[in-house]
Parts: structure tokens; C-alpha cells; sequence
């Protein structure tokens, strides 16, 4: 089995929480300690805006450390949505 897996093959598995079973989406971005030369959060979008415009950006930011396991087509969360979901920076 590969072990070695491409930040495009990342962005195409869903991110499940493991503690509800609600799915998160797929990652948008990734958060990188360029001093450690680690990943430190993946970034999936959050629940959509009211017809998209009112509302403020929102992201599931979860941290290395809460991901379980990543399968051939998901991957598994240790978190609760609105505990992770924060407004975006971008």
C-alpha cells in the first residue's frame, strides 16, 4: 500500500466527523508550519451563506492532531462541526 498521498488526492475525500457522523465536505486549503515542515490544520469550507451574500465566510479548521484516519475516499475527524467552524481569514 502507498503511503505517500498528493495534497490533489487530499482535496477529493470528504471529511467526516467521527463523534456525530456529519459530514464536514472536502478540504479547501491546508495550513503549513514552514519552520516545522508540517501540516498543522486542514481547511474545509462551512455551511453556505443566505443566497450567498449575507453572512460571514465561515471554515472548518481542524487541526493534524483530530484526524483519525485517512481512507482511499475519506477521511476520519475526531471534532464537532461548530466547534472547529470559525469565520476565515481570508
Amino acid at each position: 500500500m502507498n503511503t505517500l498521498v498528493r495534497i490533489y488526492d487530499m482535496k477529493q475525500k470528504e471529511v467526516i466527523s467521527t463523534i456525530d457522523g456529519s459530514r464536514l465536505g472536502y478540504i479547501c486549503d491546508i495550513e503549513v508550519d514552514l519552520n516545522e515542515g508540517r501540516i498543522k490544520k486542514i481547511i474545509v469550507p462551512g455551511p453556505g451563506r443566505v443566497l450567498g451574500f449575507f453572512g460571514k465566510d465561515m471554515e472548518y479548521q481542524i487541526s493534524w492532531g483530530r484526524i483519525r484516519k485517512i481512507g482511499e475516499d475519506i477521511i476520519l475527524v475526531d471534532v464537532v462541526g461548530d466547534d472547529v467552524l470559525i469565520e476565515s481569514d481570508y
